[in-house]
């Protein structure tokens, strides 16, 4: 198959590998005569489409024809527009609830005191302030071999970003959430929180914020006040990890596993493999009582109504609905376009307006019930599928992700890309030619659903992956030592 009309109500078909003008393309039995080039990922028309008329993809429209455009035509940018706008109204039309697919399994994990469990035993160093930075990195060395004398202790993590001083209002509240989010991950078997002494997230404020802790798992260090807080720190890394130790991988049952749906560098080829195996997994997981959670909220737009009426009742319904339309006022609020996405290398593989990226972008959810909507900083409440008030960018939206209380994330991705974050980031590839390419980016390959996998095979490959992952396999930007973390800004700095 060299192309692919994805539903039979689609007008534009996707190039499965580089087409050339002149090629005869069959589809569903219509010969068409390509009048371009049409890169893997990229659209062409089925017909002739006149302008002002809807391209439709997925079974959507994904935006109207700028210009006439005949069949076998490259469709894309230079003859689509985006039919996005204003704020929308939207009317409850509840769809009927799928039945889920479930499997038995379990995994290697770690069961904290609280009840959670995690899937990593580390020891997290947490600046409440950017100015100890280069602090932390010493004490991550240092840390990292004091994990070496004992057997139970993952890794040493600095989690560094650029805040905690001369912030106000929002911007500052949030950083102490995510901070606070991340203190108390179920991956981080004790944490070291590092200040330096007179930023405003000083360690006595950001305590108000972290509320009850234990003692022997939580430590704070306010550098100011030592007069050497590289033996200091060290002196309480070995505490932590004295206290960490005491933690072994024990059997833990699939409703503990709280996973993380993201997709980042997408091509044209991302909502035809890895997006729809995410989903599938998905709905695997839910129906087996795990919890997976949805976010990008930008890349919604368009698509949204396909998850608005998978809510669970009314009230579901009317959070999504705020959800959507908020983040359109934020756009507004500062006078951007509500479509200005996709990305330059969204274009380039073949994603032509955001309502093309969205339809795709959904899919990581597959066709459960949406259960719960989360604000940004928010934690995961209850299980089910939830979505995540978060943006589109790569970084901002994973560390969201393990804020909340993700202990994995599942990437896919079809330009690639090496980020990884403070849980564990599994890559998975929308085509062949990209995993392996980027081998040492990559860890899963959907794009053998184009060269004759079943979709439930696939799936299947990727749970046993997952749990694989989950009983301590690293990640390949595990490996590479990928850990870094993005807090959202909105607001002034002093």
């Amino acid at each position: 198959m060299r192309a692919l009309q994805i539903n039979k109500a689609d007008n534009a078909a996707v190039a499965l590998e580089n087409l050339l003008e002149g090629d005869c393309i069959e589809i569903n039995g219509q010969k068409i005569i390509l009048r371009d080039d049409i890169h893997f990922g990229h659209k062409f028309a089925l017909r002739n489409i006149i302008k002002g008329e809807n391209i439709i993809k997925y079974g959507f429209p994904i935006g109207h024809a700028s210009s006439d455009i005949p069949a076998g035509a490259h469709i894309h940018t230079h003859n689509v527009k985006t039919n996005l706008g204003e704020l929308l109204t939207y009317k409850y039309t509840p769809v009927k609830q799928a039945t889920l697919p479930k499997k038995q399994g379990s995994f290697k994990g770690y069961k904290r005191g609280d009840g959670t469990v995690g899937i990593r035993n580390h020891i997290f160093i947490v600046p409440t302030v950017n100015c100890v930075t280069s602090t932390i990195r010493f004490l991550e060395k240092k840390g990292r071999e004091l994990c070496q004398n004992y057997a139970n202790v993952d890794d040493c993590i600095a989690v560094s970003h650029p805040y905690g001083c001369s912030q106000i209002g929002d911007d500052y509240r949030m950083t102490q959430r995510i901070l606070a989010d991340i203190v108390k991950h179920p991956n981080a078997g004790a944490v070291l929180v590092v200040g330096l002494g007179c930023e405003n997230n000083n360690v006595d404020e950001f305590k108000k914020v972290l509320g009850e802790f234990d003692e022997r798992r939580v430590k704070f260090l306010i550098t100011q006040e030592v007069p050497d807080e590289n033996a200091a720190g060290e002196k309480l890394l070995k505490e932590l990890a004295e206290f960490a130790n005491g933690y072994e991988r024990t059997e833990c049952p699939l409703t503990a596993l709280r996973i993380g749906l993201k997709c980042g560098g997408s091509d044209g080829l991302s909502g035809i493999t890895a997006n729809p195996l995410i989903g599938a997994l998905s709905d695997l997981m839910v129906g087996s009582g795990a919890t997976t959670i949805l976010t990008e909220v930008p890349e919604m737009f368009g698509a949204e109504t396909l998850l608005m009426n998978r809510a669970v009742d009314k009230n579901v319904f009317n959070n999504i609905v705020d959800l959507i339309n908020n983040f359109k006022k934020y756009f507004k609020r500062y006078g951007q376009v509500i479509s200005d996405n996709p990305s330059p290398g969204n274009k380039k593989g073949g994603i032509t307006t955001l309502e093309d990226k969205s339809l795709g972008c959904v899919q990581k959810g597959g066709t459960a019930a949406i259960t719960n909507v989360l604000d940004y900083a928010d934690t995961i409440k209850g299980s089910g599928l939830q979505l995540l008030n978060a943006p589109g960018n790569d970084s901002v939206s994973t560390t969201a992700l393990a804020a909340a209380g993700c202990q994995l994330i599942l990437f896919s991705t079809g330009r690639g890309t090496p980020w990884g974050t403070i849980v564990p980031v599994l890559k998975i590839a929308t085509n062949p030619t990209l995993a392996e390419y980027k081998a040492n980016w990559i860890d899963f390959n959907a794009g053998k659903l184009l060269q004759g996998l079943s979709l439930t095979e696939l799936r299947d490959k990727l749970f046993t992956q997952i749990l694989q992952t989950a009983s301590g396999e690293l990640t390949k930007s595990e490996k590479m030592d990928f850990h870094e973390i993005a807090i959202m800004k909105d607001g002034v700095t002093e």
